[in-house]
Parts: structure tokens; C-alpha cells; sequence
């Protein structure tokens, strides 16, 4: 338990770190003295401007959404026991995509602002319709997985329709569904952040049920484990934090999927260290592709979710024929 929480503080030194790295690297280099300056002591200048007002809120919500997809990814797989479970395997994305497309084509919605609801909106409302194809109180993990890759293809199918339909949505959903944080601003942090705060404490309250739910639902419910009620708590945390997610920066694809396997390789099974880790790495990750992006194409930028393919399908592939790290 000590290693457990000395290498928890050295992962929170190294999101210190990145997130440092995440406000001085970019486009334009700053150094320390300037991010000190344009977070403490703010008069306006150029440097102010891109330190507070850009790359900030930027950080911040890296901060917040790379934490959201490491917490869901953990109890995704938890949940499903399955160690390739992310956190779109309930349809969340596919409904968020959804729910963004329609409401640009059918609505004349043109805003991040508006996005956020309608991805929200749809991401909530597939999560319902998955569980009750899977079987509501009956609900397994294979039925779940089962359910929503069955909507996850319906939804894409009607997604790609509607765009091929509305030159117009086309266009608009090119950089959403990329996934960036580029167009990261205050108001879209304040939206989803309720969302995301709600999901990370009910995704930490469900360590100890999910360690039950490993051993097998008979056994989890001869230790008391209440198996209903845990999953239907785990699938509303993955809404909340999948859905506030997709909905503030788009789909990013590999975070919530590739961070539970490294950590698992540095707790073991036991998800109450599992969730803690997940919520710290996940974000050094997501900054760590981010500052990656603007660097390497400057003075344009790589979009975070572009990195993030590009990096975590070989690293995946690597973690995957390391058989012990595959078990969940």
C-alpha cells in the first residue's frame, strides 16, 4: 500500500509537470517568468492574453475531460469485464455525435455552446436505451456490450447519412468530431463541470462495489454487493463523464481505453486504487498529446484527438500482447 501511494504522489508530480508544460508550450513559446506573470499578475499584454485567456481554459478542461475518460474507461471495464471495453461501448459517442449532427441540421444550431447540450442530451439518452435493450434489472455485461454496439451502429449509419445529406453539417462536424481542445473557453468549462464533478465522485464511490462485481455476480452478491444497483450507478457515472466529455471537446478515442492497462500494471486489480490512478494519468496523457500536437506542426496544430490515434493504436497493440497487462 505505501509503493501504491508513493507512485500515486509521483503521478501527481508528473501532471504537475505536463500541466505546466500544457500553458508555457505552444505556437509560441513562454517562459516561466511570463506564465507567472500572465496568471498572477494580468495587464493585458499579447503574452497575458495567450497565457490566461487561451491556454488556460485549454488546460483546465484537458485537465477535467482527460480525468472524465480515465474514470470511465476504469469502470467501463469493471463493469463489462472486459478488458477492451471504453467508454464508447455504451453508444455514448455514437449518441453525442448523434444528437450534435441533428442539432446543427435540423435546428440551426452553430455554437460550441449549443453542442454541448445537444451531445449531452443525446449521450444521456442512448445510455437509457442501451440498458433497457440490455436488459434493465437483468442487464449482464455481455448484453450491455451487446446493446450498444448494436446502437453504436445505428447511430453512425444515421450520422453519416444526415452529413452526406447537409453539406452544411458536414462541414461544422469536421473539427468536432476530431476531437480538440482548441476551441476550449470558460463557458463550456462551466457547463460541464457540474456534469463532471457528479460523475468523478460517483465513479470513486464504486470502487469497492466493482471489486465485488469482479469476482462474479453470484459472488459479489454473497458479500453484499447490490450487482443492479451498482451497474445502474456505473452506467450513469459513464454518461456523466463521457457525455460531458464528448460533448465539450468531441470524441477522443484510446484515453479511456489505454490508461486503466498501464494502470493496472502498476495497482493490480483493485479498483480503489485502480480509479485514483486512472484520474491522475489520464490527464498527463491527454495534455501530454495536446502539447505534442501544437508542437510538432507549429504554427498550426495537430488536434489532440488526431495524436492520441496516432500514438495509442501501436501502444495499444503493445499493451495487448502483453498478456498479463490484458487482464483486467
Amino acid at each position: 500500500m505505501v509503493a501504491r501511494g508513493v507512485g500515486l504522489a509521483c503521478a501527481v508530480g508528473v501532471l504537475l509537470l505536463v500541466t505546466l508544460a500544457s500553458v508555457a508550450l505552444g505556437a509560441k513559446s513562454v517562459s516561466l517568468g511570463e506564465v507567472w506573470h500572465g496568471l498572477f499578475s494580468y495587464t493585458g499584454t499579447d503574452t497575458d492574453v495567450v497565457v490566461r485567456d487561451m491556454r488556460l481554459p485549454r488546460t483546465v478542461l484537458g485537465l477535467l475531460v482527460g480525468a472524465a475518460l480515465g474514470l470511465a474507461g476504469a469502470v467501463m471495464q469493471a463493469l463489462t469485464r472486459n478488458p477492451l471495453a471504453d467508454p464508447g461501448i455504451l453508444g455514448v459517442n455514437s449518441g453525442a455525435a448523434a444528437a450534435v449532427v441533428s442539432g446543427i441540421s435540423f435546428f440551426g444550431v452553430t455554437s460550441l455552446t449549443g453542442y454541448v447540450w445537444f451531445a449531452f442530451a443525446g449521450a444521456a439518452g442512448v445510455s437509457v436505451v442501451v440498458y433497457a435493450i440490455g436488459g434493465a434489472r437483468g442487464a449482464t455485461p455481455a448484453r450491455l456490450a451487446l446493446a450498444g454496439t448494436a446502437v453504436m451502429a445505428a447511430l453512425y449509419g444515421y450520422t453519416n447519412a444526415v452529413m452526406l445529406l447537409d453539406t452544411a453539417a458536414l462541414d461544422r462536424m469536421r473539427f468536432w468530431t476530431v476531437g480538440s481542445l482548441a476551441s476550449a473557453n470558460w463557458d463550456v468549462i462551466g457547463q460541464v463541470a457540474g456534469f463532471l464533478a457528479a460523475g468523478t465522485l460517483l465513479a470513486l464511490a464504486l470502487g469497492r462495489p466493482l471489486n465485488a462485481i469482479a469476482l462474479g455476480d453470484d459472488a459479489a452478491r454473497s458479500l453484499g454487493a447490490r450487482v443492479t444497483r451498482t451497474r445502474v450507478l456505473t452506467m450513469l457515472a459513464v454518461t456523466l463523464l463521457c457525455g460531458a466529455a464528448t460533448a465539450a471537446c468531441g470524441p477522443i478515442v484510446f484515453v479511456g481505453l489505454m490508461v486503466p492497462h498501464i494502470v493496472r500494471a502498476l495497482t493490480g486489480p483493485d479498483m480503489r486504487w485502480i480509479l485514483p490512478y486512472a484520474m491522475v494519468l489520464a490527464p498527463v496523457l491527454l495534455l501530454g498529446a495536446d502539447v505534442a500536437g501544437r508542437l510538432v506542426a507549429r504554427p498550426s496544430e495537430l488536434q489532440v484527438g488526431i495524436v492520441t490515434s496516432l500514438v495509442g493504436g501501436p501502444l495499444f497493440i503493445h499493451l495487448v500482447r502483453r498478456r498479463r497487462m490484458a487482464q483486467l
